[in-house]
């Protein structure tokens, strides 16, 4: 059977399907039970109409359906794959996956543009969200693009084994993160600041309450006492929009040990730093940069957007004040993501924000295989923040800070 037929084929049963199940009694009972009896229904449709399929195209066609009526069509598949990470559709005949860092096309395709639509649709009405003609995402084919997140966080030592940072940068990250010292993870898209910071999240004790502010729910935090706040875009009349800095300021009320934010991107800028300066140490948060210099210059950007009317230095001084570490993530040629600076912030001198490097990953070339060939370096510099770790009880050996890793 050609796959022009076959395509045909599956769109005819599943609209002969849809017109037989009860999709309101479906929802009633658990996902398994569910399946089996619209499994059960497709092979009798398929029988009572003749169709000529061998055992192959029967299973086929069962589980393309079966995608169809309880998960999202063709995008299925993949995102049962543990393997793919992002998955980008371009357009109804284009769907691109992400494999280890690695972008590489699929086979897998939309029917039609309304295909890729209904899809689409099942997508943000899950989250809460719309794509119509009063709040419009697309104004011509439709494209999407999910981004897809393990089941659970990764652990340290995964993170160590991939030589994505050293293990020596990460024990010192983690003391700093039980010190209550606030980090600023810095990146550019797809480089891993989110799931880093599920990392670091990990090393925070149990026994402190935190309230998370996102966009959307990708932190993945095994705390037991954690409130998890999300913005909310506007209803069809443009109103009930529910913003980064409204859940921030309210987050306060909420007697949080630290706050995390998924990513700052705007004027809430102002509220975390203001936090961090009064009594919410230890907090952490993503932003888009390209280096740790290039995050401070953003952070006061934002600043600037509240229209608070702050001197120059007085914002320099809050920024200097309220964050003491900057990671710097990094998406590598090669696919692979790597801590490629660890930077201390030390105050302000002469109007600027004062800064030097704890460790770097100094690239080397490219191997045979491919791969990013480096080291993790020390630069030889004690960090300042030594001395909160010492109040809080960590001692760091002096060896961390001298030995060289290779990366091959």
């Amino acid at each position: 059977m050609e796959v022009l037929d076959f395509q045909k084929l599956k769109t005819d049963l599943h609209s002969t399907l849809l017109s037989r199940i009860d999709l309101e009694k479906l929802s009633s009972v658990d996902d398994a039970r569910a399946r089996r009896a619209v499994g059960s229904m497709i092979q009798e449709i398929v029988g009572a109409q003749r169709i000529p399929l061998n055992g192959s195209e029967k299973d086929r066609v069962e589980s393309e359906l079966l995608d169809e009526v309880f998960g999202l069509g063709p995008l299925e598949p993949l995102l049962k794959d543990p393997t793919v990470s992002d998955i980008l559709v371009n357009n109804r005949n284009v769907i691109y996956v992400e494999r280890g860092g690695i972008l590489e096309r699929t086979s897998a395709k939309f029917r039609d543009d309304r295909h890729l639509m209904q899809v689409i649709d099942r997508i943000v009405s899950r989250v809460g969200r719309r794509v119509d003609e009063s709040s419009p995402m697309v104004d011509a084919s439709p494209c999407t693009s999910i981004r897809r997140f393990g089941s659970g966080p990764v652990a340290a030592e995964a993170l160590v084994k991939l030589k994505s940072i050293s293990a020596e940068m990460m024990q010192i990250l983690a003391a700093a993160v039980k010190a209550k010292i606030s980090i600023l993870i810095s990146g550019g898209t797809g480089a891993g600041k989110t799931t880093f910071m599920n990392i670091l999240s990990s090393f925070i004790p149990e026994t402190e309450r935190i309230v998370t502010i996102e966009d959307a729910a990708e932190l993945q935090l095994k705390h037991e006492d954690v409130v998890r706040l999300e913005t909310r875009p506007p209803n069809v009349e443009g109103l009930g929009a529910v913003r980064q800095r409204q859940l921030l300021i309210n987050s306060l009320r909420m007697r949080p040990d630290r706050i995390i934010i998924g990513e700052v991107r705007g004027d809430e800028a102002f509220d975390m730093l203001q936090a961090m300066n009064t009594g919410h140490e230890g907090s952490m948060t993503t932003i888009h940069a390209n280096t740790s210099r290039d995050a401070l210059s953003r952070l006061e950007s934002m600043v600037a957007m509240a229209s608070v009317n702050m001197p120059e230095r007085s914002v320099r001084q809050q920024i200097a004040s309220a964050i003491s570490v900057i990671v710097q993530v990094s998406r590598m040629s090669d696919g692979t993501r790597k801590v490629v600076n660890i930077s201390e912030i030390t105050g302000l001198e002469e109007n600027i924000v004062s800064m030097h490097d704890i460790f770097n990953f100094v690239r080397k070339g490219i191997g045979p295989d491919g791969r990013v060939v480096g080291s993790f370096q020390p630069t030889g510099i004690r960090p300042k923040f030594l001395d909160r770790l010492r109040v809080a009880g960590i001692l760091l050996p002096a060896e961390l800070f001298e030995r060289s890793v290779e990366v091959e």
